[in-house]
């Protein structure tokens, strides 16, 4: 995967390869961006064109060849999700002293290492930045740079402050990628250190695009939905889960559909009674509340004329006869207590009955 297959954003990738074509990169970047907007691949792929043992060039600007044993071993990182779920089940093996004492790093090539957030407060700890600075100094073993790759922008106060020292004094041969949603999140201290450089959100048409090519087998109305829900990011929409969505759409439309009408309940009682406990549970309720959150903004559109900005069009008749009957203050509450669903979520509360009292709290007279 050389830089021409990143999808988007060619005047961002072309100034990265001219800084490095100048031997003018800079020591720190903060890459900010959407969730699946390739933030993280971006960093991986500078970190391989970085050290790549062949150094071709393409346009007359540094690429990576993806074949030589360096950017073998670095491309590993890019199933961070899978690399993450490694380190933290070889922890778990560890003696109880030992686990807590051990912060989570994930490294495939020894001058590249990704500082992921530690569980379980899923936040970048004091113990990961003090490694970092413990390894920064040392010159590349086996690359010409080394590269270190915070994952996420939520820091401990105490490591937000430490990652200040690396970045006041830092090596000339080492380069620290900060990735983010929003740059707004990092200490100001922090990102005045930094090159802040922000990946934009593509045009519908640009994903519709990319999906027809890379996902064929969709029909071009599933396409437009995914294109939509994605907001931009091809990441997301390559990745977009559409049957999951799909099913759990059909069961938040009958969950608006009882409360707005006050029907027969049956159909919603099996419904929630299939949202169980256990981590399978948790995750089918946090898509069923994506869906619940999705639906209800689309009506929220409709009421104000902007059919435009629908997002689930391919249910654009259904939305729009029960957005006759969802007037604004309805809407309003009926995120209200979704949001107290998500709170609930966090309390451990059975799912199942806190997606009836939902609905109950919103069913029409």
């Amino acid at each position: 995967m050389p830089f021409s297959d990143f999808h988007g954003n060619a005047e961002m990738i072309h100034r990265l390869r001219d800084m490095l074509a100048r031997d003018r990169f800079p020591h720190a970047v903060v890459l900010s961006g959407g969730q699946g907007s390739g933030k993280y691949t971006l960093a991986t792929m500078v970190a391989r064109a970085m050290n790549c043992l062949e150094q071709p060039l393409t346009d007359g600007l540094p690429d990576f060849c993806g074949k030589c044993s360096n950017c073998i071993r670095i491309a590993q990182l890019e199933d961070l999700d899978s690399r993450c779920a490694e380190a933290i089940e070889a922890r778990e093996g560890l003696k109880e002293t030992e686990k807590k004492e051990t912060r989570l790093f994930i490294q495939t090539h020894p001058d590249v290492m990704v500082i992921p957030p530690d569980p379980p407060q899923m936040m970048i700890k004091v113990d990961q930045v003090r490694r970092v600075i413990d390894h920064i100094y040392f010159r590349p073993s086996e690359g010409r740079e080394r590269v270190f790759i915070f994952s996420d922008s939520a820091f401990m106060k105490e490591a937000a402050n430490s990652l200040l020292k690396i970045l006041e004094e830092p090596p000339e041969f080492a380069t620290i990628f900060l990735i983010t949603e929003n740059a707004g999140e990092l200490l100001p201290t922090i990102r005045s250190r930094c090159m802040v450089l922000a990946l934009r959100n593509l045009a519908l048409p640009e994903i519709e695009s990319y999906l027809a090519k890379h996902r064929p087998e969709w029909r071009p109305t599933e396409r437009t939905l995914v294109a939509r829900l994605s907001e931009g990011a091809v990441g997301r929409a390559r990745n977009f889960d559409l049957a999951g969505y799909s099913a759990a759409r059909e069961h938040a439309l009958v969950i608006l559909r009882t409360a707005l009408r006050t029907g027969e309940h049956s159909e919603l009682f099996k419904i929630t009674e299939s949202y169980r406990a256990g981590a399978e549970g948790r995750e089918k309720l946090e898509l069923l509340l994506r869906c619940l959150y999705s639906l209800l903004q689309d009506l929220l559109f409709l009421n104000g004329s902007s059919t435009e900005l629908v997002r689930n069009t391919d249910l654009l008749p259904a939305l729009q006869k029960l957005s006759q009957a969802a007037e604004f203050e309805w809407l309003s509450s009926a995120s209200d207590r979704l949001a107290e669903v998500e709170r609930g979520m966090r309390r451990n509360l059975l799912r199942s009955l806190s997606l009836d009292a939902f609905e109950a709290a919103l069913e029409r007279n």
